[in-house]
């Protein structure tokens, strides 16, 4: 049987996404690339050249993050920074996550056992 409920815990630098599925719940991780910022790169390639190459990390990181949403059907994307808030602008704009009901929610930094009671919680009652 396939999950057809996600569950992503994310900020800037990582995804934690979770099947919402019969104990036990494996969790996979998506990584941002590299996101640091030197003083020294900024003074070599200038502010405009490092805020570019950070927003093409970016669309990297939720690009790679949006592969792995397509084929469920509800997910429930949860955090503590505003990266979930981004990544759902970014895909609400796209026809392929049409049929997927996505929601977001504000969190806290998480456990690996919190974030799979979030999610469990989280799904039981949706």
């Amino acid at each position: 049987m396939t999950a057809t409920k996600l569950g992503v815990w994310m900020d800037h630098e990582h995804a934690y996404l979770t099947e919402f599925t019969v104990p036990p719940m494996k969790t996979q991780i998506i990584k941002a690339n590299s996101k640091e910022d030197t003083t020294e790169d900024r003074k070599k390639f200038g502010e405009l050249r490092q805020h570019t190459k950070e927003q093409h990390q970016t669309a990297e990181y939720f690009k790679k993050l949006s592969e792995s949403i397509r084929h469920y059907k509800e997910v429930i994307l949860f955090g503590p920074t505003d990266a979930k808030e981004e990544f759902f602008n970014t895909i609400q704009k796209n026809h392929l996550f049409a049929d997927i009901e996505i929601h977001v929610q504000q969190a806290d930094h998480m456990t690996e056992n919190q974030k799979h009671a979030f999610i469990k919680t989280y799904f039981t009652r949706h």
